[in-house]
């Protein structure tokens, strides 16, 4: 598990799985197909996604496909990442 996937992971053990096994929450457990979280919990999440990681994310960014998992999370503030790297003057 790398430390995007780390951080994010302790956050929703924190905030949404209080009294889960943290096992339990493997890189490709399903966070939203699961009921892990739902729609409120996602807003939750992107939020702080911009905040911890300092990147900006569009509506359709806040999907499934985006945040259905660890993995998915961690590739996504990878891409956004990079992608802001690459608009900023060297």
């Amino acid at each position: 598990m790398d430390s995007i996937q780390s951080t994010v992971k302790t956050y929703i053990l924190e905030q949404f799985l209080r009294d889960a096994n943290p096992d339990d929450l493997k890189p490709d457990t399903p966070l939203i197909a699961g009921g892990i979280l739902d729609s409120l919990a996602t807003v939750r999440l992107a939020s702080y996604l911009e905040e911890q990681f300092g990147i900006q994310l569009e509506a359709y960014d806040v999907n499934e496909e985006n945040l259905g998992s660890l993995d998915q999370i961690a590739a996504l503030v990878r891409s956004k990442q990079a992608a802001g790297a690459e608009g900023r003057p060297s």
